[in-house]
Protein backbone atom coordinates (compact mmCIF):
# COMPACT_ATOMS: atom_id res chain seq x y z
CA UNK A 1 0.00 0.00 0.00
CA UNK A 2 1.65 3.66 -0.76
CA UNK A 3 2.42 5.68 2.17
CA UNK A 4 -0.41 8.61 2.81
CA UNK A 5 2.63 10.85 2.53
CA UNK A 6 3.42 9.98 -1.49
CA UNK A 7 0.99 9.96 -4.28
CA UNK A 8 0.65 6.71 -5.74
CA UNK A 9 2.03 7.44 -9.30
CA UNK A 10 -0.35 5.33 -10.93
CA UNK A 11 -3.44 6.87 -9.62
CA UNK A 12 -2.17 10.54 -10.33
CA UNK A 13 -1.25 9.21 -13.99
CA UNK A 14 -4.96 8.40 -14.17
CA UNK A 15 -5.89 11.71 -13.06
CA UNK A 16 -3.76 13.58 -15.70
CA UNK A 17 -4.92 10.95 -18.28
CA UNK A 18 -8.31 11.85 -17.93
CA UNK A 19 -8.03 15.26 -17.64
CA UNK A 20 -6.25 15.43 -21.15
CA UNK A 21 -9.13 13.31 -22.74
CA UNK A 22 -11.80 15.60 -21.26
CA UNK A 23 -9.77 18.85 -22.24
CA UNK A 24 -9.78 17.20 -25.86
CA UNK A 25 -12.98 16.59 -26.08
CA UNK A 26 -14.05 20.47 -25.00
CA UNK A 27 -11.50 21.45 -27.63
CA UNK A 28 -13.19 19.44 -30.29
CA UNK A 29 -16.44 20.58 -29.09
CA UNK A 30 -15.22 24.06 -28.63
CA UNK A 31 -13.84 23.87 -32.07
CA UNK A 32 -17.28 22.73 -34.04
CA UNK A 33 -18.57 26.11 -32.79
CA UNK A 34 -16.34 27.87 -35.00
CA UNK A 35 -18.55 29.66 -37.25
CA UNK A 36 -17.66 28.85 -40.58
CA UNK A 37 -15.86 31.65 -42.92
CA UNK A 38 -18.49 33.96 -45.27
CA UNK A 39 -21.10 33.94 -42.43
CA UNK A 40 -23.43 30.51 -42.04
CA UNK A 41 -25.48 29.58 -44.97
CA UNK A 42 -28.04 27.51 -44.38
CA UNK A 43 -26.35 24.10 -45.40
CA UNK A 44 -22.65 25.29 -43.35
CA UNK A 45 -25.25 25.64 -40.16
CA UNK A 46 -26.33 22.17 -41.15
CA UNK A 47 -23.64 20.83 -41.37
CA UNK A 48 -22.31 22.80 -38.10
CA UNK A 49 -25.00 21.09 -35.60
CA UNK A 50 -23.88 17.81 -37.05
CA UNK A 51 -20.11 18.58 -36.22
CA UNK A 52 -21.80 19.97 -32.44
CA UNK A 53 -24.02 17.54 -31.80
CA UNK A 54 -21.46 14.74 -32.33
CA UNK A 55 -18.50 16.59 -30.29
CA UNK A 56 -21.76 17.27 -27.67
CA UNK A 57 -22.46 13.27 -27.76
CA UNK A 58 -18.95 12.20 -27.33
CA UNK A 59 -18.25 14.93 -24.03
CA UNK A 60 -21.27 13.67 -22.55
CA UNK A 61 -20.38 10.20 -22.73
CA UNK A 62 -16.85 10.74 -21.50
CA UNK A 63 -18.66 13.08 -18.79
CA UNK A 64 -20.47 10.43 -17.64
CA UNK A 65 -18.27 7.93 -16.97
CA UNK A 66 -15.68 10.46 -15.06
CA UNK A 67 -18.77 11.69 -12.89
CA UNK A 68 -19.78 7.90 -12.22
CA UNK A 69 -15.99 7.08 -11.46
CA UNK A 70 -15.58 10.00 -9.06
CA UNK A 71 -19.26 9.29 -7.43
CA UNK A 72 -18.51 6.14 -7.01
CA UNK A 73 -15.33 6.26 -5.11
CA UNK A 74 -12.69 7.92 -7.55
CA UNK A 75 -10.11 10.40 -6.76
CA UNK A 76 -12.18 13.25 -4.42
CA UNK A 77 -12.54 9.59 -2.12
CA UNK A 78 -8.69 9.08 -1.86
CA UNK A 79 -8.55 12.62 -1.35
CA UNK A 80 -10.72 13.34 1.29
CA UNK A 81 -9.26 9.98 2.83
CA UNK A 82 -5.96 12.31 3.12
CA UNK A 83 -7.43 15.42 4.12
CA UNK A 84 -11.13 15.07 5.51
CA UNK A 85 -11.35 18.86 6.02
CA UNK A 86 -11.72 18.93 1.86
CA UNK A 87 -15.41 17.32 2.45
CA UNK A 88 -17.27 20.10 1.65
CA UNK A 89 -15.89 21.32 -1.59
CA UNK A 90 -16.03 17.86 -2.69
CA UNK A 91 -19.72 17.25 -1.99
CA UNK A 92 -20.56 20.78 -4.07
CA UNK A 93 -18.11 19.50 -6.63
CA UNK A 94 -20.26 16.38 -6.71
CA UNK A 95 -23.61 18.13 -6.78
CA UNK A 96 -22.59 19.73 -9.71
CA UNK A 97 -22.81 16.58 -11.86
CA UNK A 98 -26.35 16.34 -12.50
CA UNK A 99 -26.62 20.04 -13.58
CA UNK A 100 -23.75 19.68 -16.42
CA UNK A 101 -25.14 16.69 -17.84
CA UNK A 102 -28.66 18.45 -18.05
CA UNK A 103 -27.40 21.10 -19.57
CA UNK A 104 -25.27 18.67 -22.30
CA UNK A 105 -28.02 16.95 -22.64
CA UNK A 106 -30.27 20.44 -23.37
CA UNK A 107 -27.40 20.99 -25.93
CA UNK A 108 -27.37 17.80 -27.65
CA UNK A 109 -31.27 18.37 -28.30
CA UNK A 110 -30.74 21.83 -29.38
CA UNK A 111 -27.93 21.22 -31.37
CA UNK A 112 -29.65 18.11 -33.29
CA UNK A 113 -32.43 19.71 -33.93
CA UNK A 114 -32.44 20.24 -38.07
CA UNK A 115 -32.15 22.89 -40.27
CA UNK A 116 -31.34 26.45 -37.46
CA UNK A 117 -31.53 30.17 -38.57
CA UNK A 118 -28.89 32.14 -37.86
CA UNK A 119 -30.22 33.69 -34.82
CA UNK A 120 -30.37 30.01 -33.82
CA UNK A 121 -26.83 29.39 -34.86
CA UNK A 122 -25.74 32.07 -32.69
CA UNK A 123 -27.73 31.14 -29.69
CA UNK A 124 -26.31 27.95 -29.83
CA UNK A 125 -23.07 28.78 -30.30
CA UNK A 126 -22.88 31.15 -27.19
CA UNK A 127 -24.71 28.28 -24.97
CA UNK A 128 -21.84 25.68 -25.77
CA UNK A 129 -19.66 28.41 -24.93
CA UNK A 130 -21.01 29.00 -22.12
CA UNK A 131 -21.11 25.34 -21.00
CA UNK A 132 -17.90 24.88 -21.54
CA UNK A 133 -16.70 27.26 -19.40
CA UNK A 134 -18.77 26.30 -16.72
CA UNK A 135 -17.40 23.13 -17.41
CA UNK A 136 -13.53 24.36 -16.83
CA UNK A 137 -14.83 25.95 -13.78
CA UNK A 138 -16.11 22.87 -12.56
CA UNK A 139 -12.81 21.14 -13.35
CA UNK A 140 -10.70 23.37 -11.44
CA UNK A 141 -12.80 23.47 -8.21
CA UNK A 142 -12.56 19.28 -8.87
CA UNK A 143 -8.63 19.41 -9.63
CA UNK A 144 -7.91 21.61 -6.46
CA UNK A 145 -9.74 19.41 -4.50
CA UNK A 146 -7.76 16.38 -6.04
CA UNK A 147 -4.12 18.84 -5.45
CA UNK A 148 -5.22 19.52 -2.16
CA UNK A 149 -6.12 16.03 -1.28
CA UNK A 150 -2.68 14.78 -2.73
CA UNK A 151 -0.42 17.63 -1.61
CA UNK A 152 1.07 18.17 -4.94
CA UNK A 153 0.96 20.34 -7.90
CA UNK A 154 -0.35 17.99 -10.63
CA UNK A 155 0.41 20.94 -13.48
CA UNK A 156 -2.89 20.84 -14.69
CA UNK A 157 -3.48 23.91 -16.59
CA UNK A 158 -6.29 26.07 -15.89
CA UNK A 159 -7.31 25.73 -20.00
Amino acid sequence: MPSLDRADPVILGHILQEHRELHGLLRATREAITPPSGGAPAASRQNGCERITQALCELRNHLAEHFQQEEDGGFLEESLARLPRLAAEAQHVLAEHPALLDEVDRLIKQSSGGDIPATGWATLCRDVDQFATRLLDHERRENRVVQQGYNEDLGLADD
